[in-house]
């Protein structure tokens, strides 16, 4: 971890800044304070920051990371150089006072065997997955904010043979795939000078590269349009994550992301695509306040009467 820019700032949390068990610390106005410890959201009691330290404290650390938030920007979004993510929202936006979150990138590497012992899939699940992985279906992971889509999409991609070529894209570095012929693309913000490259254009470019598997960190726009061209063109065995409430909301949200890429195509002719591109959806949500794979469903092409996926359970989920 490379927390030592911050440090000097967030005193009082400085012992939860450096547990290693600790994966994201959520400061609400000062006054409250919300860890995530494997997993699980807890309120950590007895400690209190002044609004006056907070303020000095996200605006010094905004302009240690290259970046600025005031009361004409007022909401905050940086990284520190070991991927760890720093978000700040300044009142009025934030009514109650400072809200200030830092998630914490894990260097630590998890496997299939972790996400079974700590409950989060079966062991049935754990080998169909892999089973998937292994016969290059095109796998959409869905899943809310914090519930384990990009660890499990880490996980998944260890299935992936080592003779075959990554091509790996994301807005902001966070997962840590470990394959030799691995090529990472990362978004770049617009700044002073330099015009924004989106997912989008990465996944545009990654195609001139030979991809045999493509893995996009997450859908959430326009891009969706060229990774389902991507996905219909030879590049099967393709991951990507997408937020959404269940597997089967999943198909809409993914089908509402084309339809931001400009291009004009009925609706029927989306959910066709998708029904032909994606074939299976795997959902991690929160169950009882644990993450957990709450459905596997399988994508069995498009129904022309009912202008729909064919959507069924691959594997029941027990508990």
């Amino acid at each position: 971890m490379q927390f030592e820019t911050i440090l000097p700032f967030l005193r009082p949390i400085e012992h939860l800044i450096l547990d290693p068990d600790i994966s994201e610390i959520m400061v609400n106005a000062g006054s409250q304070i919300f860890i995530e410890r494997r997993g699980q959201l807890t309120q950590v009691p007895g400690i209190a920051i002044s609004e006056q330290a907070l303020n000095a404290a996200v605006r010094n650390i905004a302009r240690r990371l290259g970046d600025d938030i005031s009361e004409e920007k007022p909401i905050l979004d940086s990284r520190l150089p070991d991927g760890s993510r720093v978000a700040a929202v300044l009142p009025p936006c934030s009514i109650d006072g400072i809200t200030l979150t830092i998630r914490k990138f894990n260097t630590r590497h998890f496997t299939m065997a972790d996400l079974i012992e700590n409950g989060t899939l079966s062991q049935e699940t754990a080998i169909l997955l892999r089973e998937k992985v292994g016969s290059r279906q095109n796998i959409l992971i869905s899943g809310g904010t914090g519930s384990g889509k990009t660890t499990l999409l880490n996980i998944l991609a260890d299935s992936i043979p080592d003779d075959e070529r990554i091509l790996l894209i994301e807005d902001t570095a966070e997962l840590n795939i470990r394959k030799s012929n691995l090529v990472r693309f990362e978004t770049r913000r617009e700044q002073t000078g330099l015009p924004a490259v989106t997912v989008r254009d990465l996944l545009k470019a990654a195609l001139r590269h030979r991809p045999d598997r493509i893995i996009v960190g997450e859908v959430r726009g326009g891009e969706a349009f060229d990774l389902l061209q991507a996905l219909n063109t030879g590049h099967a065995g393709s991951l990507c994550t997408l937020h959404a409430n269940s597997a089967r909301q999943a198909v809409t949200r993914f089908a509402d992301c084309v339809l931001q890429s400009g291009i004009e195509l009925p609706h029927r002719a989306i959910m066709a695509n998708i029904g032909s591109a994606v074939d299976l959806l795997v959902h991690i949500g929160r169950v009882r306040g644990q993450r957990a794979v709450s459905e596997i469903v399988a994508v069995e092409g498009f129904d022309n009467e009912k202008q729909q996926c064919n959507l069924s359970v691959a594997a029941e989920i027990r508990g």
